[in-house]
């Protein structure tokens, strides 16, 4: 008998829980599944989809060295799997398949839909936590109701997050699998080769960075954006190359982890959030924010998405994203607030750029910062509150070190007035109080 484990957004052998429920039970063969694109879900950006491969071929590798084969299929994943089992049953018998949950309704509604077939079929099926702290159904109100404020849901999920030590890479045991063609490459933009000279995809060099993980200077350090007080962990946690609950857990040992893991706290909620609102990516949280006069179509987009705004710290910003495919948390705050509020673009064309561009972005993290920011989403408050640019950049980067790194050569005019467009901004967001 031979379990068959269904790798998604869990690329790592440490602390998985699913693959250590396969390993226990004998022999295993690993699987990844290139879906279609459900109605409420999106294809992968580009940079997510330029680490996504790399992951994958980091993941076979690992797999390899312990006989385990990592074969990839295309489809609705009941009917790859029906195939796949039917396939491998002259020299093997499929009995049990496991996997790591997920927690947007798509997808959610795709993994009920195969764990009841199979079932059907007799086989043993798992699912798994894993992908984030707390399970998305733990964490309520006294009155049952999912919790809309940061600062009581992580006080709840806090009290909830498991201690017990991650699990340790199973002792993998490969099931027989035949001879798979070299993947083919997929597409992928040519912008995005350069990424390359500023990450590594992969469990490795994730749990690299998860061991130098010093956060001395991160309570101080983690708004100044020319400081390397941050993890840089957000692409490897997207991908599960780490564990939440490893991140977690080596925070804990360290000082000042709190403040970190009030971070990983803060994705919890994003995650939570989704649960509850599947269309949060196209749909104003807080609905009054649908008659706000945002606009779609603004000249000045093009402008914010190359970094030619002529405000010095959010171009920085900008080229920042555009060369390494990501972006300073205080800074995407600011070009966020300046592409809503001061320029009045649809915070879903910035939610769809970042989408493109970060290879963290992820469908619960991206849309849900967008609308905290655009002052339409949860905890938004006050959803009135514009980041000064000039003030911020005084403030974090007092030295100019971050913005002379990524926009050295500024000189050209402001597209917008800061201090007119503050003001605008600020009698359209009290007309939507009325």
């Amino acid at each position: 008998m031979t379990s068959l484990m269904w790798f998604r957004d869990d690329l790592r052998l440490h602390d998985n829980a699913a693959l250590s429920w396969c390993a226990a039970r004998g022999p295993l063969i690993a699987l990844f599944i290139d879906e279609p694109v459900y109605r409420g879900t999106r294809a992968l950006g580009g940079a997510a989809e330029w680490w996504r491969e790399r992951s994958l071929h980091a993941l076979a590798a690992q797999l390899a060295a312990s006989g385990v084969p990592l074969l990839r299929r295309s489809g609705e994943p009941t009917a790859v799997l029906e195939n796949l089992i039917e396939e491998l049953a002259p020299t093997a018998t499929i009995d049990a398949v496991a996997w790591t949950r997920r927690y947007h309704s798509p997808l959610r509604e795709v993994d009920s839909e195969v764990k009841a077939h199979l079932r059907k079929k007799g086989l043993e099926v798992a699912s798994h936590p894993g992908h984030t702290l707390v399970e998305p159904w733990e964490v309520t109100t006294k009155a049952g109701d999912p919790y809309r404020v940061y600062t009581p849901f992580s006080k709840a999920a806090r009290d909830q997050v498991r201690d017990d030590t991650p699990l340790p890479v199973p002792n993998l045991k490969g099931g027989f699998a035949p001879e798979e063609e070299p993947w083919e490459k997929a597409e992928e933009p040519e912008w995005a080769a350069k990424l390359a000279s500023h990450w590594t995809p992969g469990e490795e060099e994730a749990r690299h960075k998860l061991s130098a993980l010093d956060l001395g200077d991160y309570p101080a350090g983690r708004d100044f954006p020319a400081r390397p007080a941050t993890s840089r962990l957000s692409p490897h946690l997207r991908f599960g190359e780490v564990s939440v609950r490893e991140a977690w857990t080596s925070a804990s040992e360290q000082p000042h982890g709190e403040t970190f893991q009030s971070e990983l706290l803060w994705r919890d909620f994003a995650w939570h959030r989704l649960y509850y609102h599947t269309d949060l990516a196209t749909v104003n949280v807080r609905r009054q924010f649908d008659a706000f006069d945002w606009e779609w179509d603004a000249p000045e987009l093009g402008a914010w998405q190359r970094g030619e705004t002529g405000i010095a710290l959010v171009d920085a910003g900008m080229r920042e994203l555009w060369e390494t495919g990501y972006m300073h948390n205080r800074v995407r705050m600011v070009v966020g607030s300046l592409l809503t509020k001061n320029l009045g673009i649809h915070w879903r064309r910035g939610e769809e750029w970042f989408w493109d561009t970060l290879v963290d972005a992820d469908p619960a993290s991206n849309p849900f910062n967008w609308q905290w920011v655009a002052g339409c989403g949860d905890d938004a408050a006050p959803y009135f509150r514009i980041f000064n640019p000039e003030t911020q950049a005084s403030k974090f980067d007092p030295h100019g070190e971050y913005i002379a790194q990524w926009a050295p050569a500024l000189s050209p005019t402001p597209i917008v007035d800061l201090r007119e467009s503050r003001e605008a901004a600020l009698t359209a967001y009290s007309d939507i109080k009325k």
